[in-house]
């Protein structure tokens, strides 16, 4: 799935840095999705840790900060993720989410900050660029921060759109996360296709008619 990218701005005056973080790694269903954000001049107040904010919150400051900076999303879908493993499918989504906004910017960053302990460098192909891993850096850099808002906002649709067409495991409220409502369901109704088949509770859940 392509990246998608803000109309341009000019950037924050402090360098090319591009903030990264990651949403969706613990669940049974869906992809992982990882955007990439650069900050621009007016930086939205109120950035925070996805986790930290209600959805209410995270619904007002998305589009401000799809206007105010620069940003670019990475998706992995389920069936890729069973090839090659949730952690590679997680540095393989930042990657492209990283490569769509600096091919959009026509620059490479001074440096890439990524939500964690660890960072694409060495273990994705297609990773270079200078790069920093920050434990809970979505609650300490902005860039990161805005970047933490994107994903979870954007992978959020993902699974209300895909809870439409497979009502009975409540995407639309735990968004493939494994709740016991999620595992009951897997249990009666077996797995869809957006299901991760590698992942053990869906593997378990052999569907018997």
């Amino acid at each position: 799935m392509p990246g998608i990218i803000a109309q341009p701005f000019l950037l924050a005056k402090t360098g090319l840095v591009i903030g990264v973080d990651e949403a969706g790694r613990g669940p049974l269903a869906g992809p992982v999705v990882a955007a990439a954000c650069a900050l621009g001049p007016d930086v939205p107040t109120g950035l925070d840790d996805s986790k930290k904010l209600s959805a209410k919150r995270r619904a007002v400051l998305e589009p401000l900060i799809q206007r105010t900076c620069h940003w670019a999303l990475g998706v992995v879908d389920a069936d890729e993720i069973d090839r090659i493993n949730i952690f590679a499918a997680t540095m393989l989504a930042m990657t492209r989410a990283v490569e769509t906004l600096v091919r959009a910017l026509g620059a490479n960053p001074d440096e890439v900050l990524i939500d964690g302990n660890m960072t694409p460098r060495g273990r994705v192909a297609e990773w270079r660029w200078n790069a920093r891993a920050i434990v809970g850096g979505d609650g300490l850099e902005p860039c990161i921060s805005a970047a933490s808002i994107l994903a979870k906002e954007h992978r959020d649709r993902i699974m209300r759109a895909a809870a439409a067409e497979h009502p009975h495991y409540g995407w639309e409220r735990n968004m493939g996360y494994g709740t016991a409502e999620h595992l009951a369901a897997l249990r009666s109704h077996g797995p869809t296709p957006l299901h991760r088949r590698s992942f053990a509770p869906v593997a378990q859940c052999a569907f018997v008619p």
